[in-house]
């Protein structure tokens, strides 16, 4: 069965098969990272569903929505090849209302870490990934590692509002030299990337301690190493499911996170690690 692209409710609910539907959000210029949460999403279910939509509602005004890579015949190349049964590409119009009221509120959890740097943010992907699910009716969502903060509050959407969709995160892909793949890496020339390996690097610094003020100090001591044009917005040890920083009591699992601005761009990444081990 060829692939089918799907524009607006009706659409999807033409092309819905039988049996469970896997769905994974992205917003386009697709890489190895998506191709990795497809073949998931297509062990876990019978039909998988990926959405193509670049949501404006979680770009502040200062942010990149304009420039956003927008790739749509490459995207759709790369889930003809991993089998995908439909791409969901829908317009702005399409997704929202031109007398839009209601959205949701990430409360205090947005607000703090990614949220305190970019306001509003989740509040927008909340809305847009509710609607989502609303439109696809999946029974899985895939999302991926690499926006800890965004699948803890999906997480927690999910639980808060009794939404009958089993959230799945899968690992974050790295390409060769450990930069973590993104859309937004395409922005960087040679010598950007060269100094946005410093994110990678402060991630493995901090997985070889064990006491939070330890892996804290190590992340930080490579970033400063990297010189001034890597501008460091936040490096953080956080609750995993709260995202609030833990204490040097902690013990157990922790996500140490990290976002910087190198250039242009604005680059984020993360590693789940233990803390103070028995």
């Amino acid at each position: 069965m060829d692939l089918i692209v799907a524009r607006n409710r009706e659409d999807l609910v033409k092309a819905r098969g039988g049996g469970e539907v896997a769905l994974v959000p992205t917003m386009g210029a697709l890489h190895e990272g998506h191709r990795s949460l497809m073949r998931l999403a297509r062990s876990r279910a019978d039909q998988v569903v990926v959405s193509v939509f670049v949501n404006p509602l979680q770009f502040g005004p200062n942010e990149d929505f304009s420039r956003y890579p927008r790739t749509f015949e490459a995207d759709l190349e790369v889930c003809r090849a991993e089998g995908v049964d439909v791409v969901f590409h829908p317009s702005a119009e399409d997704m929202y209302r031109p007398d839009r009221q209601v959205s949701l509120l990430a409360g205090r959890m947005g607000e703090i870490v990614e949220g305190e740097s970019r306001p509003g943010h989740f509040d927008g992907v909340l809305t847009v990934v509710l609607k989502l699910f609303n439109l696809v009716q999946p029974s899985v969502a895939v999302f991926g590692q690499k926006d800890a903060q965004q699948l803890a509050l999906i997480r927690r959407m999910v639980a808060d509002l009794d939404v009958p969709v089993e959230i799945v995160g899968a690992p974050t892909v790295r390409e060769h030299d450990g930069l973590a793949l993104s859309s937004r890496n395409r922005y960087l020339s040679e010598d950007d990337r060269q100094v946005a390996l410093a994110l990678s690097r402060a991630l493995r610094a901090g997985e070889a301690e064990r006491r939070p003020g330890a892996i804290r100090e190590a992340a930080r001591a490579v970033l400063a190493a990297a010189g001034p044009r890597l501008d460091l917005d936040y490096v953080v040890l956080v609750d995993p499911a709260t995202f609030t920083e833990v204490g040097e009591e902690h013990a157990g699992e922790a996500v140490l996170a990290v976002a910087a601005r190198i250039g242009a761009t604005r680059l984020i990444d993360n590693v789940v690690l233990t803390v103070n081990p028995a």
